[in-house]
């Protein structure tokens, strides 16, 4: 790749966008600017219409302000107007590439490309934003930085001619891992993403009550719906109000699943690297260098596994885990049938079966531990509160009945918690599974683990067992074997990664006598 020192400015385009959001994310101010000036005596509009004259020229601003440069070692971003800022990171930094666009941005032709570098996580992101390129820039911006594939200055330019070997037109062939398929979005109702939807809608339709005054009862209709819920008995009351929010969170739900990955595609360019494209409204590109891939996380909340549905996550570096699967750009697969996710995860994985292969239970212990902390702590507080009614107080009687009718679903969840542990090793791969409410099975490259952590407390010394933690710098960073015996934790690690734990046990005879702090 040859050197290149000039500096490039973002699409003109990208005028119309930056002065449209700052007007849409500084809404509320301006229109408590507006109101606060009217109910004064003043122009309100006078003083609406200068903030969001304000808001235009700041967004405008970033046009005048913003350049950035790629070199063979670095991508340099200059920004910033009072403040001047220049953000440097090397080459061999960038882990991930992100290129999205909303509504705006498909219209203008434009789009924001996102570098990951390893420390998404962080506060103040590590990440570097460009915001926005011509699409056709922005695919050759991905591969002038994941491939060292030279691009030309000037790309950006409105009218620019196509780079050949460069362009889109001339990328190599990709060989289709997964694509959407019309029945998974059957399995929108089960990711219960809705109810983030309800609690928003609450919350905005609790506020403007609040602060318009609003009598919902002056509606005829809201009041003619309140009157039939009161004619009802209590039953079904709660019964109807359950059935209407059910319906509507697997509506939205399911709305929700088209959004995010209608036109789903995983694909693996020859190039080395795995590509991901979703998007009904808001498109999507995520690619990802597969040398900076650790393994894979078969993701199984309840109500999916019900169905014999998962999720499929990849466990690498230089993506926003902090954020969500879905939002830092890690998720190989949307809910879909658990054999698919294990099928694509053989395809990553190359050819590993280390998601289907069976595992090492964890012994008595760990299921004892389980049902004491589940049942154990339910029949505390279910005794507690029928010691509170039997008292002169005015705790009501149905509390301590629903607390001890809850003992067998605790008791199932316990032993779900428990038939859930287990552990392997497979070929080049640690495996752990753990969780019910959400189930999870990671399979992480022995290769990327850089650390043991041997966790005890003081629960766990008296029953003999120990957590054992594989820390890398992939994912979420560490992953752990909860609730497994001494001798075969250590001996784990040692099969593990040879040679790493060795030096911090100290052993007397054959028993281990110190293990790593």
């Amino acid at each position: 790749m040859r050197t290149e020192t000039a500096w490039r400015r973002l699409s003109p385009r990208m005028l119309i966008v930056h002065p449209f959001q700052e007007v849409i994310r500084t809404a509320p101010l301006l229109l408590g600017v507006l109101i606060a000036g009217t109910t004064s005596g003043g122009e309100g509009h006078l003083w609406g219409l200068a903030a969001a004259g304000v808001m235009v020229v700041l967004g405008m601003s970033r046009w005048f302000t913003t350049t950035y440069m790629i070199t063979s070692e670095q991508v340099q971003v200059r920004r910033g107007l009072l403040r001047k800022r220049v953000v440097t990171v090397p080459m061999d930094r960038i882990r991930s590439v992100d290129i999205t666009s909303n509504v705006l941005h498909r219209v203008l032709g434009l789009a924001r490309v996102e570098i990951g570098t390893g420390r998404s996580d962080r506060k103040g992101g590590g990440e570097l934003k460009l915001d926005a390129l011509q699409t056709a820039a922005a695919t050759r911006l991905r591969e002038e930085l994941l491939h060292r594939t030279p691009a030309t200055v000037g790309a950006n330019a409105p009218g620019a001619p196509a780079v050949p070997g460069i362009g889109p037109a001339a990328s190599p062939p990709e060989q289709e891992v997964a694509a959407l398929r019309p029945s998974w979005i059957g399995y929108g109702p089960f990711t219960l993403s809705g109810v983030l939807t309800v609690g928003i809608l609450g919350g905005f339709v609790g506020r403007v009550v609040n602060e318009g005054n609003v009598d919902l009862r002056s509606i005829s209709s809201v009041r003619a719906t309140w009157d039939w819920l009161n004619g009802l008995s209590l039953p079904a009351e709660i019964a109807t109000i359950t059935a209407v929010l059910i319906v509507f969170v697997a509506v939205a739900s399911t709305l929700g699943y088209v959004l995010a990955f209608w036109n789903f595609r995983l694909t693996r360019p020859t190039a080395g690297t795995l590509h991901v494209t979703r998007g009904l409204i808001t498109t999507r590109a995520t690619t990802l260098e597969e040398r900076r891939l650790r393994g894979v996380e078969l993701s199984e909340p309840l109500l999916l596994r019900a169905v014999r549905g998962a999720r499929l996550i990849a466990v690498t570096t230089g993506l926003r885990v902090g954020r969500g699967a879905q939002r830092g750009g890690s998720m190989l697969l949307p809910p879909a049938p658990r054999a698919e996710n294990e099928r694509v995860a053989a395809a990553v994985l190359g050819g590993s079966a280390a998601l289907t292969e069976p595992l090492t239970a964890h012994g008595p212990i760990a299921r004892r531990r389980r049902f004491t902390r589940a049942v154990g702590l339910n029949a505390v507080v279910a005794a507690l509160l029928l010691m509170l009614w039997l008292l002169p107080t005015d705790l009501y009687e149905w509390t301590w009945i629903t607390a001890l009718a809850l003992l067998p679903f605790t008791a199932l969840l316990a032993a779900d918690r428990y038939r859930n542990l287990g552990h392997a090793l497979t070929g080049p791969y640690l495996v752990t599974r753990w969780g019910s409410l959400v189930r999870r099975r990671v399979a992480l490259e022995r290769d990327g683990i850089v650390g043991w952590t041997v966790e005890r407390s003081f629960f766990q010394r008296r029953a003999g067992v120990v957590t054992l933690t594989a820390t890398t710098a992939a994912g979420r960073q560490s992953y752990r074997v909860q609730d497994i015996e001494l001798g075969p934790a250590l001996d784990l690690a040692r099969a593990g990664v040879p040679g790493l734990i060795e030096p911090f046990l100290v052993t007397s005879g054959s028993a281990p006598a110190r293990q790593p702090a």
